[in-house]
């Protein structure tokens, strides 16, 4: 599968062949394309170095004279660009450090990060316990290779953007992430000690969705933005959202989501609440 470079490079060549056509070098064409153009926006669309906007396309295909069907066609084409997938299967077949040094370049580099977990205690605030018990089931389910010890360790760096001053993170977990849980009582006990405690955090705000409460959306799965782009995690690949509109609908979906969350000592109250139930399974 081609990467998301290598597409937007292809979809660049499509443009620039519009271009051509219309016997316009790159200098002339910005001229054509009117303000807010640049002969060096243009080199950069359809040399892959830039992603075009919705705008960006109608602008560049009206200068080209292109037919109605023909422009909505090239923008159905930049919107399947804008959401790459990418099976697990292939992220993880040397094992997950690999993926784990990926996320944490993409999280070094947001100020903005929000995410909401429906099944699991997200990656960047779980103990090395609970990260390397999800790492060995994953690793089973598809059949890549093992590497807990190393997963763990890069899991753990990641979490040092918790404490750094100029990032704003957001995370939301659905009660029944706690609920169900993929270790032992004891670790699960310690693990919800872990969320108890940052949430102090200053630059950090977290809140639970309690278990039965009424939501103003269904959340079908969780999905973490980071400044300008969606990740969303399935069963066998994760997809990796730029399109803007989209976007948008995970924004609006997270701030409705919030108005239903607990959060500060509401959620302290529920953490200690599951940590008995984990406590009276440990005498069972």
């Amino acid at each position: 599968m081609a990467t998301f470079d290598e597409r937007r490079a292809q979809f660049g060549e499509r443009l620039r062949g519009f271009r051509a056509q219309t016997g316009l070098n790159g200098r002339d064409f910005s001229y054509a394309l009117g303000e807010g153009w640049t002969q060096s926006k243009v080199s950069k669309l359809e040399t892959g170095r830039q992603t075009a906007t919705d705008s960006d396309v109608v602008d560049w295909l009206h200068a080209c004279g292109a037919s109605e069907p023909v422009v909505q066609r090239v923008l159905d084409e930049l919107r399947e660009l804008r959401v790459e997938e990418v099976t697990w299967r292939r992220q993880l077949r040397g094992g997950h450090q690999g993926r784990q040094s990926q996320i944490a370049r993409l999280e070094q580099h947001a100020t903005r990060i929000r995410g909401l977990s429906t099944a699991l205690v997200p990656g960047l605030v779980q103990t090395a316990n609970y990260a390397r018990a999800v790492f060995t089931t994953q690793s089973d389910l598809h059949g890549t290779e093992r590497d807990p010890d190393e997963a763990v360790r890069e899991r753990l760096r990641r979490q040092e953007v918790l404490y750094e001053p100029d990032k704003r993170i957001d995370i939301l977990i659905t009660e029944s992430a706690l609920l169900h849980s993929v270790v032992p009582p004891a670790d699960m006990i310690a693990q919800l000690d872990r969320l108890n405690t940052i949430l102090a955090l200053p630059n950090l705000r977290m809140g639970i969705l309690p278990a039965g409460r009424t939501l103003p959306h269904t959340p079908i799965h969780g999905f973490w933005i980071l400044d300008d782009h969606v990740l969303v995690e399935n069963i066998t690949a994760e997809l990796r959202i730029t399109d803007p509109d989209q976007i948008g609908v995970y924004e609006t979906l997270a701030d409705q989501l919030w108005s239903a969350a607990d959060v500060g000592n509401d959620a302290s109250a529920i953490l200690q609440r599951l940590t008995e139930l984990y406590r009276d399974k440990l005498e069972d």
